[in-house]
């Protein structure tokens, strides 16, 4: 696991500016650093050592120094993969995973990034044909951030905020992304907040040639169709075979290892895997709060006893955020407001005491429908072949019992939400269900921005349910939670791996039957019939919580002030975005009991990013993820 960046084309300056971004990259990798420089391209690597810890060291280069290779991530099986390519001669240097990258490249040239099994970004440099090569991999698990600041030039990065060092770039907000934080509460790829910035998408490569413009393709999507012929117990034990296999290949680590343990279904089911594949000595973590709404470490404590693994628990306290929000706001380096991302941060750093890599869940509400809303989209799907006038009274009855204040999570604001739903085109409704705001709050908190543009996701996608899967793992799987994931993590110089997302996995559950992902209520069905094999029902049987955080009272308590300077001080009213008369109501309801956090929450994160990168005033930071 490691921060790459690079410096491509002819300017003044190249290697310093490199260095300095590397720098910043550090608590990626704190191990070592490395740099590749000739008279075309400069590549940087800041490695954190988990394979091959003494001799894996980077850039990579094949056997006669003519490409290069600096690579964040894992590559699983890579030790197949190299005795594939010895038998063809390649001879390699290390017994590290990422020097396979280098001779694929030899063997396959470009069509080399299908070789590989893991989650990486990488950027490969041909000496002889100068080209350079930047991949991400199939689900988007490691981050990759490019501009074009001059002509026949190229800036690369793991990190938004490193990507900036290089002052060519300018700091000017795309209004596009700007509507869509505000619809979902983070950007969509390949959009970042600023003008002339992308990220480089999940399943595609970028090559760039001196004098040529870049040129993005996709070298893998993931289908629905056609679906699998099999029965429901047979897919039960397929999957079990397969989701063990991946965890298996994610043991592999010269480190300490754990897990991330919710009590969820998910990450009990990675925990069970674990000790079914043979893990010893396996550490589990778990992070609560002293609210019990938001609590669920005492689920995680029956499921670690039951499964044996050596258990470790903490708290976060209201103090913690209040310390914390400037090393948030500074390493995710453009807005983000999923709450989960205060739990998950602070878990990462006080894991990080323990363990150097955590085997995680994500991945199976999004693969196997977990979410609330994947159930509404059966339902919808049946009010689709009602008649207009019986879709468009739905709507009406909606307005009439909007139920204003209500936690979004509550049954009856879910209610409302689908009725007034029903009468939309199915993509404009499932973009409405995945919104942090309805289209009237984000029309009267920002009266100048329109909505977000509609989203088709790749790939073949025919059924309600599978489209709503699919929609989900193009956009919200890599561009909130895992990116969520490996800023946390990284920021704390702790590798995550997500065996669930397994692309071989995820390939074969995509065509699975949506019967077989939900039936009647039942959301998760494959996983939790699976996880009902290792651990009893009533342990993980219950209402779905979420990973996240008691923000409400916080916005109440601690954080009014800071909020109510923030969103109405002189430089947040300078901007314009937001209407403050519209800011000062949802502040002073707020606190009267009225819901609004997550309206408040995501213009409290955006207009702290504004203030850092934008201002350049950065508030200061109490902790220092690196020296963790």
């Amino acid at each position: 696991m490691c921060g790459i960046a690079g410096l491509a084309g002819r300017s003044p300056g190249r290697r310093r500016v490199l260095e300095t971004i590397s720098d910043d990259l550090r608590h990626r990798g704190p191990d070592e650093s490395g740099i590749y420089d000739d008279e075309m391209v400069s590549l940087a690597i800041r490695r954190l050592a988990i394979i091959d810890v003494a001799g894996g060291h980077q850039p990579y280069h094949n056997e006669s120094g003519t490409v290069h290779v600096v690579f964040n991530g894992e590559i699983y099986g890579f030790r197949a993969l190299r005795e594939r390519l010895q038998r063809a001669g390649h001879r390699f240097a290390s017994d590290t995973d990422g020097e396979v990258i280098a001779h694929a490249y030899e063997e396959h040239g470009a069509a080399f990034v299908s070789e590989l099994d893991g989650m990486f970004a990488l950027a490969l440099w041909d000496a002889t044909e100068r080209r350079l090569i930047l991949a991400r991999d199939r689900l988007g698990k490691k981050p990759l951030f490019y501009s074009q600041p001059a002509p026949g030039c190229l800036t690369f990065a793991s990190e938004l905020g490193s990507l900036l060092l290089d002052e060519r770039i300018p700091r000017r907000v795309e209004p596009a992304a700007l509507a869509e934080y505000l619809q979902y509460g983070y950007v969509p790829s390949p959009r970042t907040m600023l003008q002339g910035v992308l990220k480089l998408e999940p399943g595609t490569m970028l090559t760039w040639r001196p004098g040529e413009p870049a040129r993005v393709h996709r070298y893998w999507q993931l289908d629905f169709e056609p679906k699998l012929s099999l029965s429901y117990a047979e897919a039960l034990d397929e999957f079990e075979e397969r989701s063990r296999e991946a965890v298996r290949a994610r043991l592999i680590s010269d480190v300490p290892l754990g897990v991330f343990l919710s009590g969820g279904v998910d990450s009990s089911y990675v925990l069970a895997q674990m000790a079914a594949a043979g893990a010893s000595d396996i550490q589990s973590f778990a992070i609560g709060f002293a609210d019990a709404r938001y609590d669920e470490r005492s689920h995680a404590e029956k499921i670690a006893e039951l499964l044996g693994s050596t258990h470790h628990e903490a708290v976060v306290e209201p103090t913690d955020l209040t310390e914390m929000l400037p090393e948030l706001v500074h390493h995710y380096g453009e807005p983000f407001s999923d709450p989960s991302m205060v739990p998950t941060f602070y878990l990462a750093r006080w894991a990080r005491r323990r363990i150097t890599v955590a085997l995680t869940g994500e991945g199976g509400d999004e693969l196997f429908g977990g979410y609330y809303r994947h159930q509404a989209v059966r339902l919808a799907g049946y009010a689709d072949h009602l008649p207009d006038g019986a879709r468009r009274l739905a709507g009406v009855a909606a307005h009439r019992l909007e139920p204003r204040g209500a936690h979004p999570m509550s049954l009856r604001h879910r209610g409302y939400r689908f009725l007034r739903s029903v009468a939309l085109h199915p993509r404009e409704r499932y973009a409405e269900w995945t919104a942090v705001l309805s289209p009237a709050e984000r029309a009267a908190l920002a009266p100048g921005l329109g909505a977000a543009e509609p989203f088709d996701p790749p790939g073949v996608a025919r059924r309600p349910l599978d489209r709503a899967l699919a929609t989900d793992l193009a956009r919200s799987m890599p561009d909130q939670l895992l990116f969520k994931m490996d800023i946390a993590t990284m920021a704390s110089s702790l590798e995550a791996r997500a065996p669930l997302l397994d692309y071989r996995l995820a390939e074969w559950a995509a065509r699975l039957p949506p019967s077989f992902k939900q039936r009647g209520t039942t959301r998760k069905r494959l996983i939790a019939d699976a996880l009902a094999r290792h651990v009893p029902a009533e342990l993980f049987k219950r209402p779905k919580m979420g990973f996240t955080a008691p923000i409400p009272a916080w916005l109440r308590g601690e954080l009014y002030e800071l909020t109510t300077d923030t969103l109405l001080g002189a430089a947040a009213r300078e901007r314009g975005i937001a209407d403050p008369a519209e800011v000062e109501r949802l502040i002073a309801e707020h606190r009267a009991g009225t819901e609004h956090t997550r309206g408040l929450w995501s213009l409290l994160m955006l207009e702290l990013w504004h203030q850092e990168f934008i201002d350049r005033k950065p508030a200061s930071r109490a902790h220092s993820a690196a020296s963790v």
